[in-house]
């Protein structure tokens, strides 16, 4: 269990850095905290927040989208109206307007992430053009030699982008 301290520090700086770009914590402060408690345990083990709900590899590479904020969290909120774990949700379910439902998994198995991996490799290979990287994070596109060590509009980290074509 991570420090309660951490925990709570954790848990005023995602809402309030989230709720400024739109993004809203469950309103469950309890559960919520949990989440949080989760993220940090996840980084004493593995040295990044994975998902909680979700089981991390240890190899930063493989686990990068579910790193949280996962790539899977806008499509769910849209969706669904929170994400897999119930860390963030819509407004309306944040104001009590709208009750959380539980949402399929949206991230491929190994066998299909692995086969997209390849498949994404073939892709490059055949690219000679300026790259253009995406941040999988918030979309942001740009093109240049290398991706940006951190996203202007999200501030995620370089390892978050990926090459788009």
């Amino acid at each position: 269990m991570a420090d309660p301290k951490k925990v709570e520090e954790l848990y005023n700086n995602l809402h309030s850095y989230n709720e400024k770009r739109g993004y809203f914590l469950n309103p469950d402060a309890e559960f919520t905290k949990g989440l949080v408690n989760s993220l940090l345990t996840n980084e004493e083990r593995y040295g990044y927040q994975s998902c909680p709900c979700r089981l991390a590899t240890a190899v930063r590479d493989e686990d990068l989208d579910i790193i949280c904020p996962c790539d899977y969290r806008d499509a769910d909120i849209t969706q669904y109206g929170t994400c897999y774990c119930g860390l963030y949700v819509l407004q309306n379910v944040s104001r009590g307007n709208q009750e959380l439902k539980p949402i399929p998994e949206r991230r491929p198995n190994k066998e299909m992430r692995d086969r997209m991996a390849e498949e994404k490799s073939k892709v490059e290979e055949q690219s000679d053009k300026l790259p253009i990287w995406r941040c999988t994070v918030c979309g942001y596109l740009c093109a240049r030699e290398d991706a940006p060590e951190i996203c202007p509009i999200c501030g995620a980290v370089r390892d978050r982008f990926e090459r788009f074509m």
